[in-house]
């Protein structure tokens, strides 16, 4: 402890000579760069120890959360010295709670002497499911301090008249997307004045998605009602030139704080409590391949399964729907409050499996391209696409609860994407696994992955190894009832039920929303993993005949249900189904016994 008290110093004193230097430009002025790696004495380091305060600590313990994480023990004690951070951990690392709980311990100790007309604290960020998620981390550790601190969350869905409602309040923290916050600066439902004397401390949080998102002139017009005295807080998941721009944009000689994850060790890309798995087959087969998985229980619950089209996903639910396998799908064109209770239902059990598309991006560069090679043409009606969410992001930044196995159905397109999905498993030290369906076409990219994770460099690691539970035998058994069902799932019938499925989920969030408002509690029964086939699945492909299955997985079957119980994952939280019982059953004179 005395050697990190006396480089703290010299690091303080390296900073006073540099401060009493001539005026430089802010991209001149010298980073300083720590390398987040744990001693001995600091590994049992408490929060009580990081100077945090004892409501929050109360506040930790009721949510489970004794020990912090390796970023939360360098980034919580700086960011209480009111320095700007730049914190590069991977995706489950904590970066969330590391400027949360700070940023709240601040606001303890201002909010009573304090009163502005504007906000103390913007926490900014790019989608509308990640808003939504700090937004109802900030609330509950509020709840359990029982301070009053009031924190609002900015749609971009608001009405003009809506975000002047959210505002009225003097609310202390802001969640928002760069957008909305821009709006109200504009519409002059927030003042440019009040805002420079009241922000204190501005959160860019997954900040290397912020300028791919598109907010990059959002962020510039920002930055000129940010005071020089704010404290500015950038945290990211990678490292790239869209980080970059932003720390010139807006920090002032920040610390730098690296996780060895995400430094220039490549053999902690992917943490190592997550196993890597792929499956060579071709194209055709990756149904065959998918159901043998899911039907045979050779993979742990819950499931996260990724696909790059929203008709593949589709395709994917019907055809899991005629096996008796219930899921949900999660995409851009559905409504806000679909997606966010999709997400809650997921996360609470009520279903195992949840098909993902992620194409937001990949559309948002595919139409920059088709403008930049081709001149505008008038749109017809037939070829008018659907309208994708821009602010939808599922890849990124979402905290999936207790999800064991990532499935790629298809690769993504790049290595990167491949380290973002795998992040969704494995999360706060748990244990996780990820299955990638490789075919010949996806040969390059599967190289380009390997790479990445430095499996080239050293011939004797596999980093990502073949799936042994699968055995052909298994996968041939099931082959022609596969291939029979993938034939009756046509183009048209995906079209049908994706149609279905929009309306439906249109219904439930524009027609019930005051309803739900007024009744929480029937929310519950609105069930976003039901059958959109229209004909009833066929009872007999519900169940595998034993004879199908061959001992080598049977075995495997039980060797996953051992560790499944091992884990306490028993217990199924699935929706109770209540069925009537007649009249006869409820005679009250029949209920009493002769004896």
């Amino acid at each position: 402890m005395a050697k990190r008290k006396s480089s703290a110093q010299s690091e303080n004193a390296a900073q006073k000579q540099e401060e009493e230097k001539p005026q430089e430009k802010a991209e001149d002025k010298p980073v300083v760069a720590v390398e987040v790696e744990e001693e001995k004495d600091e590994e049992d380091k408490s929060f009580e120890e990081l100077g945090l305060d004892s409501r929050l600590i109360r506040a930790l313990s009721k949510k489970s959360i004794e020990k912090p994480t390796p970023i939360q023990h360098v980034a919580i004690p700086l960011i209480l010295e009111g320095k700007d951070v730049v914190a590069r951990a991977k995706t489950g690392s904590g970066k969330t709670l590391a400027y949360l709980l700070p940023l709240l311990q601040k606001l303890f100790s201002d909010s009573p002497s304090k009163k502005y007309t504007a906000p103390a604290a913007i926490i900014l960020v790019p989608t509308r499911e990640l808003s939504q998620q700090v937004f109802s981390e900030a609330t509950s550790l509020i709840e359990l301090c029982r301070v009053q601190i009031k924190v609002v969350q900015l749609r971009s869905t608001m009405s003009p008249s809506d975000l002047k409602t959210s505002l009225a309040g003097f609310p202390d923290i802001v969640v928002s997307t760069p957008a909305c916050v821009q709006t109200c600066l504009t519409k002059g439902i927030l003042k440019a004045k009040a805002l420079q004397e009241s922000l204190s401390v501005l959160v860019l949080d997954e900040a290397d998605l912020l300028l791919s998102y598109g907010y990059e002139g959002d962020l510039k017009a920002l930055t000129a009602h940010v005071p020089k005295r704010c404290q500015c807080l950038l945290m990211s998941a990678t490292s790239s030139a869209d980080v970059e721009k932003l720390k010139k944009l807006i920090l002032h000689n920040p610390y730098i704080l690296t996780l060895p994850e995400v430094g220039e060790g490549k053999d902690d890309i992917i943490p190592k409590n997550v196993q890597q798995f792929y499956v060579s087959c071709g194209e055709r087969d990756k149904l065959v391949y998918i159901l043998a998985l899911l039907k045979l229980e050779l993979v742990q619950k819950k499931v996260l399964i990724f696909a790059n089209s929203i008709d593949m996903s589709f395709r994917l639910k019907l055809f899991f729907e005629q096996f008796g396998i219930k899921s949900a799908v999660l995409n851009a064109e559905l409504p806000q409050n679909s997606r966010l209770h999709i997400l809650e239902e997921f996360n609470a059990g009520l279903f195992d499996y949840l098909i993902a598309t992620d194409c937001s991006q990949s559309t948002s560069t595919q139409d920059q391209n088709d403008k930049s090679n081709n001149p505008p043409r008038k749109k017809s009606k037939k070829n008018s696409k659907v309208k994708f969410d821009s602010e939808f992001g599922v890849v990124r930044g979402i905290d999936f609860k207790n999800v064991y196995t990532v499935i790629n159905f298809d690769m993504p397109e790049t290595a990167a994407g491949y380290v973002h999905r795998i992040g969704r498993t494995g999360r706060a030290y748990n244990t996780g696994a990820s299955v990638s369906l490789v075919s010949p076409k996806d040969t390059e990219i599967f190289e380009d992955i390997k790479t990445l994770l430095g499996e080239n460099d050293n011939e004797d690691s596999k980093l990502i190894a073949p799936f042994p539970l699968l055995s052909k035998n298994a996968v041939e058994s099931l082959r022609y009832r596969a291939e029979d069902v993938a034939r009756s799932v046509t183009k048209i019938a995906v079209r049908e039920s994706r149609a279905q499925d929009l309306r439906n989920e249109i219904l439930n969030s524009e027609k019930l929303k005051a309803h739900f408002q007024e009744n929480p509690k029937d929310l519950d029964l609105l069930k976003h993993d039901k059958a959109l086939s229209k004909k009833a699945p066929p009872p007999h492909l519900r169940n595998v005949p034993e004879y199908l299955l061959d001992p080598t997985t049977q075995e495997a079957s039980k060797l996953i249900k051992l560790a499944r119980a091992a884990m306490g994952n028993t217990n199924s939280t699935h929706r109770k189904v209540f069925k009537g019982k007649s009249r006869r059953s409820k005679d009250p004179l029949k209920t009493f016994s002769a004896e």
